[in-house]
């Protein structure tokens, strides 16, 4: 799903918005010195983004390595050891921040993840993310859910076609939006449309809507919206609920037998997962 190139790019970026010029401070330590560190996780989570991770130091210095004690995707524990570092001290008080930015929220991401997908285990829907994400980093957080558990909508507006309210209005409907978009669309573009309304949701399965998206739909509205399409379609459409969904309430959305469940909150609100380098003693 995504290369080392961007991963590189990533890290390139952010290795230059944080050195700058130059890391002043690791230029009190002397420039042959060697040392090892170790990362403690200081809460429960999903481990996510050990190759930005380790991208951080090889692009300061090819020498370090690095040994993982816990594996991508794992559920890592509370005061668990994630890895151990040794190689250049310089490089290794350089890299630190920026490595450790990317393993948190990349782990935060997963974390989250996973805690929607377990709570919606046994029902048949899919969590997946939106394009709410961090500007530069869409590829990464989608890594991030997909290392949790959940599944990846679209990427950007160049592999699919989500015709909102705007574009309907724009349009002229949402027969005519659907017709335009099956005319323009390439090969292999998923179409999907949102629906606001029971109605807008007819209207859209009698044209022949192959993936709708409910927007802000309560469960009530959910379960008839399902009904409707079982009843209105011979080829049924996917049908994604979406809007103020939460981990207290997305279990009775699942039970309403839809196919998708998006939530943007899984890259858009946040909170780092805490975590902690320190150097090991010398002998």
């Amino acid at each position: 799903m995504i290369g080392h190139e961007e991963i590189k790019k990533h890290v390139s970026l952010a290795l230059a918005e944080d050195i700058g010029a130059g890391d002043l401070t690791a230029l009190l330590v002397p420039a042959d010195k060697a040392l090892t560190a170790s990362v403690i996780s200081r809460e429960q989570a999903v481990l996510c983004g050990a190759a930005w991770f380790e991208e951080c130091f090889r692009q300061l210095s090819h020498a370090i390595k690095i040994n993982w004690l816990a594996q991508e995707g794992e559920k890592v524990q509370v005061d668990q050891k994630l890895c151990e570092i040794t190689g250049n001290a310089r490089a290794l008080l350089t890299a630190e921040r920026t490595a450790l930015n990317f393993l948190q929220m990349l782990s935060a991401v997963a974390t989250q993840t996973r805690r929607y997908v377990d709570v919606i285990s046994g029902t048949g829907a899919v969590i997946v993310d939106t394009r709410k994400t961090l500007p530069g980093l869409r590829f990464a957080q989608k890594y991030a859910v997909k290392c949790g558990g959940g599944s990846n909508h679209r990427f950007g507006l160049y592999d699919g076609i989500l015709i909102k309210e705007n574009h309907i209005l724009a349009t002229g409907g949402i027969q005519l939006a659907l017709r335009k978009a099956r005319e323009i669309t390439p090969p292999g573009v998923f179409i999907q449309i949102e629906v606001e309304t029971l109605d807008e949701l007819q209207q859209a399965l009698h044209a022949g809507a192959p993936m709708i998206l409910l927007d802000n739909f309560d469960p009530e509205r959910l379960r008839q919206a399902v009904a409707l399409n079982q009843q209105l379609t011979g080829k049924r459409a996917i049908l994604e609920a979406s809007g103020n969904i939460t981990l207290a309430n997305v279990r009775t959305v699942a039970e309403t037998g839809v196919d998708r469940i998006s939530i943007g909150s899984l890259t858009k609100d946040i909170k780092a997962l805490d975590l902690s380098m320190r150097f090991l003693p010398t002998v």
